[in-house]
């Protein structure tokens, strides 16, 4: 039998629960940066997005955030535009909810909820991807 020569195993790589609770500083935008919403992820470290300019982007989540910051769609984050690619853009930070808040308190982002609907359709709002199944049909079978 060889000798455990390694530091530790599955546990000692998914680190302490070090949340990131505590108030960190806002970070506003400079040249070359936007905000966005994420409006769907697409795997293998890449997101959609529309930007406050109006421009859909696909985004590349970078590394130091990879596995680290959990993304979902709905999400704000800072993108890095590039200046080669008009089209695609790299996740710099993701807000949290109060930071998204403050951040529309200080009118630096509008509402951007008009590309995604998590919860569906509002009150006399059309919805074109949101499905709503009828109850009756399940009591029926």
């Amino acid at each position: 039998m060889p000798k455990n020569k390694g530091k530790g195993g599955k546990n000692r790589k998914r680190g302490k629960n070090e949340a990131d609770d505590d108030k960190r500083e806002l970070v506003f935008k400079e040249d070359g940066q936007e905000y966005a919403q994420v409006t769907r992820m697409l795997g293998n470290g890449r997101c959609e997005a529309i930007c406050v300019d109006g421009t859909p982007r696909i985004c590349h989540i970078r590394g130091k955030m990879h596995k680290k910051v959990w993304i979902a769609a709905g999400d704000i984050v800072l993108v890095g535009l590039r200046d080669y690619q008009d089209d695609k853009a790299d996740v710099i930070l993701k807000y949290m909810n109060d930071e998204a808040r403050l951040l529309k308190a200080y009118l630096e982002l509008p509402s951007l909820n008009k590309g995604v609907d998590v919860d569906g359709p509002e009150d006399g709002e059309e919805g074109s991807d949101y499905i709503q199944f009828e109850d009756e049909d399940i009591d029926k079978i």
